[in-house]
């Protein structure tokens, strides 16, 4: 009954999808790239649920207008932002039931069709930002990423989310003792919940929206992402202690469907990809200016950044939890093989 249930609903929701794609879709397009012209375009779609304002987003943009620029207008991409078509869940099973063509989603969520996505979850598999960079514009990296096409997508390119950190109403995070006992909204994501939690502290899954109220009121003590929650979403109002543990470097990733892919021939397949691989570029000028206005904006709301944080000690303190995913999942360590031959 239940499993009627949900099925039923998920028909529900991808009727809907479809009427608000087929209204906003052109009146005929190319079904393969090889067929696509400027009057009779291939006319992709791409869902991403992030604010038009951010960042990534306007990546996405850049992308979207250098395909069109770099095709001559055979092949067009179409934006559907602001979470139009859902969440990145409901989104990534549109791509797979060939209902949207692209989207953009945290890396970790990919782990539903290839667990070696829950790697990118865990805590310091990348000593630093310029070890981040280096691992993820490897050759490596390009071929892991090539390498998911039977499990019904394929990766064009990432884009960086920041490193995520511990902030807290008013406690300073130095050591892993520091959190013990502490009440820390994660992510609905497995890997968050298992290292916050071996950290001595007690993980609280919420929705995102739900984190400031809960905040601001003592329900929990605190919570990790990047500095730009602290601006963007006013977080730094209600917690006036930004930890720097640098815990975790989750990418986003621009994923294309295979059934997608499969319909571009090979030169339009490279010309995608080496839009996405330049749209990268440019995001990570941009989100480096964007996490340095946030935090001279933080400081100015009060908020204490603390950087003589002891991260070999969190380093040791969850390696277990690394170690348990790859014993648990094949699939993990053969990432942290790719992100270890991929260090330069």
């Amino acid at each position: 009954m239940r499993n009627r249930l949900i099925r039923g609903v998920s028909g529900i929701v991808a009727v809907v999808v479809v009427a608000a794609l087929g209204a906003c879709a052109p009146a005929s397009g190319a079904r393969t790239s090889a067929e696509a012209t400027p009057e009779n375009p291939l006319v992709l779609t791409l869902a991403n649920n992030l604010g038009d304002d951010h960042v990534t987003s306007q990546a996405l943009a850049e992308f979207a207008s250098d395909v069109k620029r770099r095709s001559g207008g055979r092949i067009e991409v179409k934006i559907y932002g602001n979470g139009q078509l859902g969440d990145e869940p409901n989104v990534l099973g549109q791509l797979h039931e060939g209902i949207v063509d692209m989207t953009r989603v945290s890396a970790p969520g990919l782990a539903t069709y290839d667990p070696g996505y829950h790697t990118f979850g865990l805590p310091y598999i990348f000593e630093d930002e310029r070890e981040f960079y280096d691992v993820m514009d490897s050759p490596e990296m390009a071929k892991y990423f090539r390498s998911t096409a039977d499990d019904g997508f394929v990766g064009l390119t990432y884009y960086s989310s920041g490193a995520r950190s511990f902030y807290t109403r008013n406690t300073p995070v130095r050591k892993p003792e520091d959190l013990r006992g502490l009440k820390l909204r994660v992510q609905g994501m497995r890997s968050q919940t298992d290292f916050v939690g071996d950290l001595g502290a007690a993980p609280v899954v919420m929705a995102f929206g739900d984190t400031y109220t809960s905040l601001q009121t003592g329900l929990i003590d605190g919570a990790e992402s990047n500095e730009t929650v602290l601006t963007d979403s006013a977080h730094g109002e209600v917690s006036k202690v930004f930890s720097m543990t640098e815990h975790t470097w989750i990418p986003d990733v621009l994923v294309i469907s295979t059934e997608t892919w499969d319909r571009l021939d090979p030169a339009d397949a490279k010309l995608l990809s080496d839009a996405a691989r330049a749209s990268t570029e440019k995001q990570k000028e941009a989100w480096a200016e964007t996490v340095e206005q946030s935090v001279a904006d933080a400081k100015e709301m009060g908020v204490r950044f603390v950087d003589d944080v002891d991260t070999d000690a969190f380093r040791r303190a969850t390696r277990p939890v690394v170690d348990r995913y790859a014993e648990e999942y094949p699939e993990v360590a053969e990432l942290l093989s790719v992100i270890e031959s991929g260090r330069s």
